[in-house]
């Protein structure tokens, strides 16, 4: 099996964010390329790239992901031009629609066409990072005379997070690439081909959700605790049944919406769990990352889980280095 040229890992860490320039610099001494970020509820997309950038000048930075709903057009662009200049050439912009609990439960913004809304965002970010003068149109909100005074000298190229054909064909027509989450190894095969339509050379990064330890039990609780989480919004919910899974989930479905959380959590099983998540001995982990990487994806990127037996997720981190 070949060994990713590429390898990233997922901040924030537990750990206050003073300490994280000297956590990527441990990180990418130990082999790590890249390091991406997470925006849901706990700290913004940015913030940790910008430290990490700090400790290890050297990595690959990227936002997995942010939402074109959550941030204005020009806001976004700021943004991205600022760490692009911080970074230049390895800045990398995940964007994705995110969920209906985010962007309206607690972002107060309408989630409406979502496909629309990702879409002529980036086809706004292409003519604003360029430094072009945008003054447009567009299906699902306009831009009257905006210009970045600093547009980056190398425009960061753009990824979208895509789950289903359409988001997936639309991330290798218009975007530079595509960021998977919430699938197995072999699922990779069956996914890839719909952004490779969009032409070669795009870029395939994934989240693998990780939890290194031997102890099984543990690392599958704490895992069905996220499914339970994230499977039964919609949108994760018909991804799942596409991929093939959903008379396994269904009775997890099932007592979810009957509002019974304990058995929806009972009903998850374990063949569920193993697809969806590496564990075992930090070797085990290792090969099986190796997978998604022979399956093609380009990115892997590791997303640590804590199975609460009291690892500590740097040392962790560092045993998974390549």
């Amino acid at each position: 099996m070949q060994s990713p040229l590429r390898y990233g890992i997922t901040m924030p860490f537990p750990a206050p964010l003073p300490d994280h320039p000297g956590i990527a610099r441990e990180l990418a001494d130990a082999g790590y390329t890249d390091v991406w970020s997470i925006e849901v509820d706990g700290l913004d997309g940015f913030t940790p790239l910008t430290l990490a950038a700090a400790g290890a000048p050297e990595v690959n930075l990227g936002t997995a992901i942010v939402s074109p709903y959550t941030r204005g057009p020009a806001l976004l662009a700021m943004t991205a031009a600022s760490l692009a200049e911080l970074a230049p050439g390895r800045f990398h912009l995940g964007l994705g629609a995110a969920s209906r609990p985010i962007v309206q439960d607690w972002n107060g913004t309408a989630y409406d066409r979502p496909y629309q809304r990702v879409r002529d965002t980036v086809r706004f970010l292409r003519a604003a990072l360029a430094g072009e003068r945008v003054a447009e149109r567009y299906d699902t909100f306009e831009v009257n005379g905006f210009r970045l005074t600093r547009p980056p000298r190398t425009p960061p190229p753009i990824y979208l997070a895509a789950l289903r054909e359409g988001m997936l064909r639309l991330a290798g027509r218009e975007a530079d690439g595509a960021i998977l989450n919430w699938l197995s190894a072999d699922d990779v095969k069956r996914v890839v081909p719909y952004v490779h339509e969009g032409g070669s050379g795009k870029e395939i990064v994934c989240r693998v959700f990780v939890c290194p330890t031997e102890d099984a039990d543990a690392a599958r609780a704490t895992f069905r605790r996220m499914i339970t989480a994230y499977l039964n919004v919609p949108g994760y919910a018909n991804y799942q049944r596409w991929l093939g899974r959903g008379d396994r989930l269904q009775p997890m479905w099932d007592a979810w919406e009957s509002g019974d959380r304990r058995a929806a959590l009972a009903a998850v099983p374990d063949s569920v769990v193993d697809e969806l998540l590496v564990h075992g001995s930090p070797e085990q982990c290792r090969e099986a990352i190796r997978r998604y990487v022979d399956n093609g994806v380009t990115v892997p990127v590791v997303w640590l889980i804590d199975a609460g037996t009291g690892s500590d997720p740097v040392a962790d981190a560092l045993a998974l280095a390549p």
